[in-house]
């Protein structure tokens, strides 16, 4: 059936498409409910929406209900899982299209898991792929400004992420939570939605918390809990997704548990090195991180939990491009200023250009720096390469002057280099892509790519 409505698309002009797109995308949405019973009607059924955190939001929750013996579905843009069946998404797409989600949640219902835990997008809500699902739960992590140039506002954006607690509002099934991170500007519109219970989050809550190399330390509920994630936004992340299975009845100690045992999240602050079979990192004397930071604020962000400490010779090495040619170009100038701030040196790269060209995007990057000329190489894995020999190059030249330190205690900067050597190392930052499948280039050719596979293969040639 939607292959016959997708060539029926593409027989009409795309003026006229464009003014029948609406009931076009809600006859596929109730299509959808209709062949596959309306499955969101026999599971729990948990959105996670926002613009950054939703990818590490769905894990944590996932995390946190399998330590809790709940048999657990997910569909988000790192992955599509039911019960123990887990598959890479390879759609480039976070949420597909209204069939897949309904027969997604099918299979979840026919293979008896408890909760289906959904990562919600605007583009997926302007496209009604949320309806005729029966909610159960909302978590909210935040909003900034991105896809500006497909909604047309940054308030039609907004509104396409309310509707999805709306869709909340109206859902028929009973006990519904809705958990809001209270510290973002656009809370009070989700605090205003009739939920019968909300549960506002913010970072006061979590203190005393800290930061620290590796991982984070924060208070929930009484409890010290210690997940190896790091950044004040994994502590936000963290708050939603405990707050939330606290309204299911599930035990702080378990919650604590979850969090704490989880496995790393694919492509989200993800740490690449080499291990030999005992384990222990092999010939790397700095680190290499993987993250989907994509907008101006997670890129700040990730950057902020990796600057280098007051005193420290440690250098941040990044790699960066500007993710999806031809939308947002209004963050291009803007996402080189916050690079310009906080990195020692900048390689700009291709991504995701689509039908652009490349080197315009990051040219008008490269407009937004001052203090920094950046290295552009378009050839991605060449960029990877050469910041990983960058910050071989940094790293050893660190370790030669704090061995002069410490030969000369009476040097100036000897306590700066046993306390910033000893505590971090130069880091290697490559953002944008995260577990993306593919490079996105013009005529629609994908180009197979991993960041962390490209990593480990160049650090392989160090």
């Amino acid at each position: 059936m939607e292959k016959i409505l997708h060539s029926v698309k593409k027989l009409l002009p795309k003026k006229v498409f464009e003014f029948f797109q609406p009931a076009y995308h809600y006859v596929l949405a109730i299509l959808g409910g209709l062949i596959y019973s309306f499955p969101s009607k026999h599971i729990k059924v948990v959105a996670v929406t926002g613009t950054k955190g939703k990818s590490s939001v769905v894990e944590l929750v996932n995390a946190i209900l399998e330590e809790a013996r709940f048999k657990t579905a997910v569909l988000g843009t790192i992955r599509f899982k039911v019960g123990k069946e887990s598959r890479p998404n390879l759609y480039k797409m976070t949420t597909p299209g209204r069939f897949f989600v309904q027969k997604f949640l099918r299979q979840a219902v026919n293979k008896g898991c408890d909760y289906a835990v959904i990562e919600m997008t605007s583009e997926a809500a302007r496209q009604f792929r949320h309806k005729f699902i029966d909610f159960d739960a909302l978590i909210f992590t935040n909003l900034s400004p991105e896809h500006i140039e497909s909604h047309g506002s940054y308030e039609k954006y907004v509104a396409a992420k309310v509707s999805i607690g709306q869709a909340l509002e109206t859902s028929a099934k009973k006990d519904k939570v809705l958990v809001v991170n209270a510290d973002d500007k656009e809370a009070p519109k989700f605090l205003a939605l009739k939920i019968p219970t909300i549960i506002p989050y913010s970072l006061k809550r979590a203190e005393p918390y800290e930061l620290r190399s590796g991982n984070i330390s924060f208070t929930f509920d009484g409890k010290i809990i210690n997940p190896k994630l790091e950044g004040v936004f994994n502590i936000y992340n963290s708050l939603v997704a405990a707050g939330f299975a606290k309204s299911q009845g599930i035990a702080t100690d378990t919650i604590k548990r979850g969090l704490e045992n989880m496995k790393p999240i694919p492509g989200r602050v993800e740490h690449i090195s080499l291990k030999n079979p005992s384990g222990i990192s092999n010939k790397q004397n700095f680190s290499v991180i993987v993250d989907y930071a994509h907008t101006p604020d997670s890129l700040r962000a990730v950057y902020e939990a990796f600057k280098p400490k007051s005193g420290s010779r440690n250098k941040l090495v990044c790699v960066l491009g500007n993710t999806g040619g031809g939308r947002d170009t209004w963050k291009r100038p803007g996402m080189g200023k916050i690079a310009d701030e906080y990195c020692d040196k900048i390689i700009l790269t291709n991504e995701d250009p689509y039908d652009e060209n490349p080197r315009a995007i990051v040219d008008a990057m490269a407009l937004g720096m001052k203090k920094h000329k950046p290295e552009i190489i378009m050839d991605r894995r060449e960029a990877v390469a050469a910041a990983l020999r960058a910050a071989a190059e940094m790293s050893t030249l660190k370790s030669a002057v704090a061995s002069s330190d410490t030969l000369n205690p009476a040097s100036p900067s000897a306590g700066e280099a046993g306390s910033g050597a000893g505590n971090q190392n130069t880091v290697v930052l490559i953002t944008g892509k995260g577990t993306d499948p593919y490079i996105m280039e013009e005529n629609g050719k994908k180009t197979p790519w991993s960041d962390k596979r490209v990593a480990e293969e160049e650090l392989k040639k160090l």
